[in-house]
């Protein structure tokens, strides 16, 4: 039996950001994307693939797959959610926007399995009519490393997380965005000591997570993961 084909989507970067090519690179706009979350994938028995942000049908490429996880990176647009945009939101990528929105819808088509991570969360809730705050700085914990639990979540009864991780979950925060309003259909499964959505799920094919577990030294034996690979493989 062939392991789970799970696609991976990354992010944009401009060359100026990319090192070692004495500037040659500076121009240009390039798709980058994070191994971490690759390992965590193989870990639990996937096959991890890359999905490169193109001008055309995210369908076609959900079709292919088992399972599909979004990853974390910058802001969403605020008009994705009919928000204006505040001074502290970062800057937008709307065909990363576009693109991720169109998988999400694609993949909720056919039942195939969604796990959201950090911006892959915000993107769940923002699909499903969900709004966000721009900016709450007490969970951009960028003062340490990245692997540092900084928080305790509580998992809601009989919840997909609670299942998982047990009635609380030790986790990092890298994030500084956060589920203002909650989209239709989600359900709240994990919440900060501040009241943070941390977790939400939707039925048994969405899990998405405001924390990074790829960055955790726990990532090869983390429970979202495994999750993941046993939904994709049932189908």
């Amino acid at each position: 039996m062939h392991p789970p084909l799970i696609g991976i989507t990354g992010r944009h970067r401009f060359g100026r950001e990319v090192v070692g090519f004495g500037g040659i690179l500076e121009p240009l706009d390039i798709n980058m994307y994070l191994l971490d979350y690759a390992r965590g994938v193989a870990a639990a028995g996937g096959l991890p693939v890359h999905l490169p942000l193109i001008d055309d049908d995210p369908a076609a490429l959900v079709r292919r797959l088992d399972g599909l996880v979004l990853s974390g990176g910058g802001d969403l647009d605020p008009a994705r959610y009919g928000a204006d945009r505040e001074p502290d939101c970062g800057d937008e990528d709307v065909g990363r926007d576009a693109y991720e929105l169109g998988l999400v819808a694609a993949a909720l088509d056919i039942g195939c399995p969604v796990l959201g991570i950090c911006r892959g969360l915000q993107v769940v809730n923002v699909h499903h009519g969900g709004t966000l705050n721009q900016h709450v700085p007490s969970h951009a914990r960028y003062d340490v490393a990245p692997n540092t639990i900084t928080q305790k979540l509580e998992t809601a009864d009989g919840s997909i997380l609670q299942q998982l991780y047990g009635p609380t979950v030790d986790v990092n925060s890298l994030h500084h965005q956060t589920v203002a309003e909650v989209g239709d259909g989600l359900t709240v499964t994990a919440v900060a000591d501040d009241g943070t959505v941390e977790g939400i799920e939707r039925g048994d094919d969405v899990l998405a997570i405001q924390w990074h577990p790829e960055m955790l030294d726990t990532r090869d034996s983390d429970p979202a993961f495994a999750w993941l690979i046993a939904r994709a493989s049932a189908r």
